[in-house]
């Protein structure tokens, strides 16, 4: 490989690898535990404080717990419920009870619905679904970096004239996009062509969700490292989450894989595209907002975050509690260390939650989840969206799912597999 062909490559990939990614959710990755908070004491001054015991909200009555079916009768629910024009509904089938079994998530028809659900809302269920006009959304990406980096127009011309491994040049790549799969494969090809390019560019490939459910290729790689990935990983586990059986492997899990506060599954739903346990944190904010009088963001984000970590500057969130540590008898160190928390099921357990809920509740019991107020942005969008409306679109999609199945379903025994009682994993 010529100098001059390394450097162009090498500038071919800061423009196509630093496309901004098709889809902008909140990272879904569970993080890692919590480091004690450096300025805390080594010994506390005083005993930790008694989780307060918060007057619960009024809710209805406890819903049944979902209905397991056997295998025949989930393959033929799931055959009622998938579209009816579905190319190998078999195929559809088996991999999603494969990846029911290998989570060990009850086979109910609310569970398998709200899976069918979200495939319909995410890529009609297609494998690989297309991005209208991705060619363009590419070629506006490069060239509002060309601009920034102030690269000469016949520069750009002349790489993307380069030819690729398939005999066609880049440019011609590039105009016969239709999915993310084909762009996440381009540009893992444009790095993998540059001697040390994968340890160049470890983390640069902008294409971080794809597949059915439109997985996070993050949260994917941190969940193999919490369970054994059921399939063999043929070439990466980012090429995993583009097929159909790793993708409705690894949404199954971000949608029921996890202990979820919740009576109704819309806050799933709004989880699956906001963050876990963003239903709960913004539920968290109003009552925060509450009992401090300051306006405060519900978007279930309790910390500021940069490149995945938390962040050292103060949120708002925390600030507004910081301003009431006094009334809730905590400090700051105490405030911190429980808000590392935020993005696993043991928040709701420490004694900064249930101190803000005991005291904000004497004004009136508030609900224990929200829906977070995001609006969400991608090249793809071409009008204002939020997760509000992807969760009730979904929630829709769910109802008219067991309209379909319930319709030709025979009832099953009750058993108690309700998900929300499943123990952490994670």
């Amino acid at each position: 490989m010529t100098l001059l062909l390394r450097s162009a490559l090498l500038v071919l990939v800061a423009l196509v690898g630093g496309c901004a990614s098709l889809e902008d959710k909140k990272p879904t990755a569970p993080p890692p535990p919590p480091k004690p908070h450096p300025t805390a004491p080594a010994k506390p001054v005083q005993p930790p404080l008694a989780p307060a015991k918060p007057t619960p909200p009024p809710s209805p009555v406890a819903p049944a717990a979902p209905l397991s079916m056997p295998d025949e009768q989930a393959t033929a629910f799931l055959l009622q419920v998938f579209p009816v024009k579905l190319a190998d509904k078999d195929g559809w089938a088996s991999d999603l009870k494969t990846a029911f079994r290998a989570l060990h998530i009850p086979p109910s028809r609310e569970n398998y619905c709200a899976v069918v659900a979200v495939i319909e809302q995410e890529s009609s269920f297609q494998a690989d679904p297309q991005v209208p006009g991705l060619p363009a959304i590419v070629k506006q990406e490069i060239e509002q970096r060309r601009l920034r980096y102030g690269i000469p127009q016949t520069i750009v011309d002349w790489m993307l004239s380069t030819t690729s491994s398939d005999g066609r040049s880049y440019q011609q790549r590039i105009d016969a996009l239709k999915t993310e799969r084909e762009l996440n494969d381009l540009i893992e090809e444009i790095i993998a062509s540059i001697p040390a390019g994968k340890q160049l560019f470890p983390n640069y490939n902008p294409i971080r969700t794809g597949g059915p459910m439109q997985v996070s290729v993050e949260f994917a790689e941190s969940h193999v490292r919490a369970r054994p990935y059921p399939y063999p990983i043929r070439s990466t586990l980012r090429d995993e989450v583009f097929t159909r059986h790793g993708g409705l492997y690894f949404g199954a899990a971000i949608l029921l894989d996890y202990p979820a506060p919740y009576d109704d599954l819309l806050y799933r739903f709004a989880d699956f595209n906001s963050g876990r346990y963003s239903s709960r944190n913004a539920a968290f904010q109003q009552a925060v907002a509450r009992l401090s009088g300051r306006s405060l963001a519900t978007d279930g984000d309790l910390l500021r975050y940069e490149h995945g970590q938390p962040s050292a500057v103060t949120s708002s969130t925390e600030a507004a509690l910081l301003s009431v540590g006094k009334i809730l008898q905590v400090s700051a160190s105490d405030i911190r260390r429980d808000l590392l928390l935020e993005k696993l099921s043991t928040f709701s357990l420490t004694p900064l939650y249930n101190q803000v809920f005991a005291q904000a509740d004497k004004k009136g019991t508030l609900p224990r989840e929200v829906m977070p107020s995001i609006d969400l942005r991608s090249p793809k969008f071409t009008r204002k969206l939020t997760t509000a409306w992807f969760a009730n679109r979904v929630n829709q999609r769910f109802q008219n799912c067991l309209k379909r199945g319930n319709a030709s379903q025979p009832p099953t025994p009750r058993r108690n597999t309700r998900i929300s009682k499943q123990p952490a994993r994670h």
